[in-house]
C-alpha cells in the first residue's frame, strides 16, 4: 500500500521528544522555550514531524491584530519541522488535523499566527496552501549573523536578555546590538511574512489590517524557497504557485513578531 499524507497520525507528544526533533530537523536548530502544545506527526509509529504552539513573545501587540481578541484567544505556531521521509503534502495535511484539534479541544482560541522567515528559509508556501492569509511582508531588520556565519541572533532576544554570546557582552551591562556590532555581527538582508489562520470565521471580520494578495510577495522581492532566492535556483512551477510544501523544517521565526503598528 502506497504511503500518502493520509497515512499520518497527528497526536500530542512530549516536549522532550518534540524539542529533540526540532533541534535535529529545523533549519534553526533551536526550540522556543515558551511553546506549550507539542503535536507529533507519526508515520508507522515513528515521530517524523513536530508542530509546537505557544504564546507570542510580544503578545500584547499581536493581540491587537484582531479586534476584541481575548488574551487567550489566539496562539502562535512557533515551530514546524518534518523529516524527508514523509510523503508529499504532509505539511498541509498535518496542519489541517492540528486546526481541527484546536476547534474541538480549545474553542476559546479564535486564530493562529505564524511567521515565515524569508531571510534564512522560505516565504511560507505551506501556510498559503493550508488556508492562512497573508497580512504583512516586511524587510528584515532584526536578524544578525556572526562574523563566522556560525550563528544568527534576533534583536529581540538581546533586549530581553535571553541570549548572550560572550562574557564581555554581559559584563558591559547586558546584551545590546551595539555590543554585537562591535563583535562583527552584521544584519541579514531578507524579509519576514506574517500569516494568520482563522479557526473562528467571525474573527476574520474583526481583522484590523487588510489581507494582502500573495502577488505582493513577488512585488516586494520576498520570494525564498529552501533558503534560496528565485535567481539562485529553478523552482518547480507548482511550488511557485504556492501549492507545494515549503521546506522540511522551515516555518515561523518565532522571535520576530510583526506588530500592527509597524
Amino acid at each position: 500500500m502506497a504511503i500518502t499524507a493520509k497515512s499520518l497520525v497527528v497526536a500530542p507528544t512530549s516536549a522532550a521528544d518534540a524539542n529533540a526533533f526540532i533541534r535535529r530537523v529545523h533549519y534553526s536548530g533551536k526550540v522556543v522555550c515558551n511553546s506549550q502544545l507539542h503535536l507529533g506527526v507519526f508515520l508507522d509509529g515513528r515521530l517524523e514531524g513536530a508542530m509546537q504552539f505557544g504564546p507570542s513573545i510580544d503578545k500584547r501587540k499581536i493581540q491587537g491584530l484582531v479586534a476584541n481578541t481575548a488574551w487567550n484567544g489566539f496562539i502562535e505556531l512557533n515551530r514546524l519541522a518534518f523529516s524527508e521521509r514523509l510523503p508529499r503534502n504532509s505539511e498541509s495535511r498535518a496542519i489541517s488535523v492540528a486546526m481541527r484539534l484546536f476547534r474541538r479541544n480549545y474553542p476559546h482560541i479564535e486564530w493562529v499566527i505564524s511567521f515565515a522567515d524569508a531571510t534564512q528559509c522560505g516565504d511560507g508556501t505551506i501556510y498559503r496552501a493550508s488556508g492562512f492569509v497573508l497580512t504583512a511582508v516586511r524587510a528584515n531588520n532584526a536578524l544578525w549573523i556572526a562574523p563566522d556565519g556560525a550563528s544568527v541572533i534576533h534583536e529581540l532576544s538581546t533586549r530581553t536578555g535571553k541570549r548572550a554570546i560572550t562574557t564581555a557582552v554581559l559584563n558591559n551591562g547586558g546584551a545590546s546590538m551595539k555590543a554585537y556590532k562591535e563583535l562583527g555581527y552584521r544584519q541579514l538582508a531578507g524579509f519576514q511574512l506574517r500569516y494568520l489562520y482563522f479557526l473562528n470565521p467571525a474573527a476574520r471580520e474583526r481583522l484590523c489590517e487588510p489581507v494582502l494578495p500573495f502577488a505582493v510577495i513577488d512585488k516586494m522581492g520576498a520570494r525564498m524557497y529552501r533558503g534560496k532566492r528565485p535567481d539562485e535556483l529553478t523552482r518547480p512551477k507548482r511550488a511557485m504557485a504556492g501549492v507545494q510544501p515549503e521546506q522540511r523544517g522551515f516555518d515561523s521565526y518565532p522571535d520576530a513578531p510583526i506588530d500592527s503598528a509597524g
